[in-house]
């Protein structure tokens, strides 16, 4: 049967005791239609399909008891508590309450017959259950059971778990009419996976003897469908974009003129096979007139920077603009200072946009790619600006993509959309995106990876050094500037805080200026100004200054080529692709490098894992895979503070596998089953492929 649109789903209120208020905390979830409902998958099951004798009671574990009450009294302690003792013939553990009534009280007095379920814990006296789930038998009432596994959903303030089982079970009676299968079952008995109400009926209400770490680690086949289509579906709609940003209008660019010619005859050094590769790529591409769509992706100081200027240049050289747009104001400079050095003296004119700038120099930038005097402006979301406009946009350059949101992305890309021409684009990144990923949420993008590495570029020395040690590590500083090495020193905060137990990098400045006699230390953080910017930046990569002690704000994009050491402070307040990213930023001329990550104790395990993967692995593609097993797909992509392009269901890290047989099925499902294939873009996605323009 044809299926409803995606809005067309019921309202949540529709369902039996769904009110206005309940409506209004359900949205809190995400939920809005019973189709979100059935989506709501649980974090974990309870066992009550059967009763435990209390003499196999163990620590940490949630059972199902029956019992009566032998004795009850309320203690009076740091808390005041009410004690039941219950017993059942093989032995006697004590139930506990915090919160109580005076009918709750009487209720539990001895020789009320109770069926309780919670988790065991060590008491003062031995196993007690506190606060648990309890129902009151009669003398010879049989003790009811559940024939199934009891699920337990994502808990918002206001909805109980009762109450939200009871809510999907009305949702899976109405499922039938919502939700048609929409994968074609010769692909599903291939995989060996079951339709797609089986599988929310498995996952929703799993039935007796099922094993939970099948269900929880998601490899049973029912969660496995579920991710497969959530997969797929994200898959098809960014591939149906690709075809339709394909049949849309781009400027063909030349890049074969003399400007690409002289510009790389002139670079002191050699491209790389893989810089080579890439330019040829992304010449193919514009060279076309539909719009490239294009990640350019390889590790930290693999040489980007040089494919951008080539791209670049094709758009000028073609008559057309440019817009280079990076994160940080920091790295926004560091490509206005290659950028000038490489194509300025070929007489390309560039502009440059900071978020600090006055008013007069910013109406003099606005002015200049307005009237087409400025060839390529160069900055941070300042470009996509209202007040900026270009008079012929042909090319868009998004540094380190996944740091700016959708929303940010789409807005420069629309600044360039007239009604016949879109610009190229062309999205970079420093971490690479692991394999499942790119399959999964850049199938709309073709993909150019630079694995090799500039000659000269050696493994960083990564080494792990608690807090405790600090004054080994000033020294280890000193030894190293005073043999005409230079030093980062990275501190997460830049002043102290009451709240945060974390290094900062101003009081960190001092104390090195300090305990760092006849050596000069200098200071850089995000509050800086861009002049005071430029003069720390122009002393340290001059060698005026032999310690640079900053924030984050020089996680990409600064080369100081004789920066050796790397110390980062407080280093498992870091994520992997930071620390990865910062590690970067020394070893860039051949000699022995260093990077110190200092902690605090105790470590978390997470953390433990991130310091542990830098330790062992230079690897940048790695790296990616384990910051995706670590930190989700979101965080990765940027996408997390929209709400835009987040999977409900699947899980990266975990259904990483299932990208290639969606792939194959995305293949043959457009050739033959294009009704189904709308139904499940809309059905998953809905208007997300607007922001997968980006």
């Amino acid at each position: 049967m044809p299926e409803k649109p995606d809005d067309a789903s019921p309202a949540l209120t529709t369902l039996p005791g769904i009110g206005p208020a309940l409506a209004e905390k359900l949205r809190r979830l995400g939920l809005r239609t019973v189709r979100d409902l059935l989506f709501l998958l649980p974090n974990r099951y309870e066992d009550r399909t059967r009763i435990h004798p209390i003499v196999d009671l163990e620590h940490g574990r949630r059972v199902l008891i029956e019992g009566v009450v032998d004795r009850a009294r309320v203690v009076m302690g740091r808390r005041r508590s009410l004690v039941c003792v219950l017993r059942d013939p093989t032995a006697e553990t004590t139930l506990r309450f915090f919160y109580f009534t005076r009918q709750q009280q009487e209720g539990l007095g001895p020789g009320a017959r109770l069926l309780c379920y919670g988790e065991a814990r060590q008491g003062p006296r031995g196993l007690e259950i506190v606060h648990p789930e309890y129902r009151r038998l009669g003398e010879s009432e049989p003790a009811p059971v559940q024939d199934r596994l009891t699920p337990v959903y994502p808990a918002t303030e206001g909805v109980t778990q009762p109450r939200l089982r009871k809510l999907t079970g009305y949702a899976l009676k109405t499922a039938m009419d919502d939700l048609p299968d929409l994968i074609p079952q010769r692909h599903l008995s291939r995989l060996r996976l079951p339709g797609l109400l089986e599988a929310l009926r498995t996952v929703h209400r799993p039935p007796r003897g099922m094993p939970l770490e099948t269900l929880l680690s998601g490899q049973h086949p029912a969660r496995k469908r579920l991710a497969l289509e959530e997969i797929l579906a994200w898959h098809l709609g960014l591939r149906r974009l690709r075809e339709t940003g394909q049949r849309r209008n781009a400027a063909a660019l030349n890049p074969e003129g003399e400007l690409r010619r002289k510009f790389l005859a002139r670079l002191p050094f050699d491209l790389t096979e893989g810089q080579t590769q890439a330019i040829a790529q992304i010449d193919a591409d514009l060279a076309r007139g539909a719009p490239m769509m294009r990640l350019l992706q390889g590790d930290v100081g693999c040489g980007k920077t040089v494919v951008i200027a080539a791209a670049v240049l094709a758009a000028v050289q073609s008559g057309r603009q440019a817009a280079v747009m990076a994160p940080t104001e920091l790295l926004a400079e560091q490509h206005m200072r290659t950028l000038s050095d490489w194509l300025e003296p070929l007489g390309v004119r560039l502009a440059w946009l900071a978020g600090g700038m006055l008013k007069s120099e910013r109406r003099t930038f606005e002015a200049q790619l307005a009237g087409g005097d400025a060839q390529v402006g160069i900055g941070t979301h300042a470009l996509f600006q209202e007040t900026v406009k270009y008079r012929a946009l042909g090319l868009v350059v998004v540094d380190e993509q996944h740091r700016f949101g959708v929303h940010q992305r789409l807005r420069l890309v629309e600044k360039g959309q007239a009604a016949v021409e879109i610009p190229h684009q062309l999205v970079t990144t420093a971490t690479p995106i692991p394999r499942s990923l790119a399959m999964t949420f850049y199938a709309g993008l073709d993909i150019s990876a630079i694995h090799d590495m500039p000659p000269g570029r050696r493994p960083v020395n990564t080494v792990l050094v608690s807090q405790a040690r600090r004054e080994e590590v000033v020294e280890r500083v000193a030894a190293a500037c005073r043999a005409g090495r230079q030093a980062y020193w990275v501190c997460p905060l830049i002043d102290e805080s009451e709240h945060i137990d974390s290094s900062a990098a101003e009081p960190t400045y001092r104390e090195l200026a300090r305990a760092l006699s006849g050596i000069r230390v200098g200071l850089l953080h995000g509050r800086a100004s861009i002049r005071q910017r430029d003069q720390v930046m122009g002393e340290f990569a001059s060698g005026k200054l032999s310690v640079l002690v900053a924030t984050t704000v020089i996680e990409v994009g600064v080369d100081v080529p004789r920066a050796s050491l790397m110390i980062v402070d407080n280093a498992e307040r870091m994520g992997l692709a930071q620390l990865h990213q910062l590690r970067g930023r020394v070893g860039r001329d051949g000699q022995e490098s260093h990077c110190v990550l200092m902690y605090r104790s105790p470590l978390g395990e997470m953390a433990r894992e991130r310091l542990n993967t830098m330790r062992n692995s230079n690897d940048g593609f790695e790296i990616a895979r384990k910051d995706l097993e670590l930190r989700g797909a979101g965080e990765i992509l940027g996408v997390r503070q929209t709400g835009a392009l987040q999977f409900r269901v699947a899980d990266l890290a975990r259904d990483g596998p299932l990208a290639e047989p969606a792939q194959r099925i995305a293949d043959d499902m457009l050739q033959r089953n294009s009704a189904e294939v709308e139904q499940l873009i809309r059905r998953w996605v809905g208007e997300g492929d607007r922001y997968a323009q980006v």
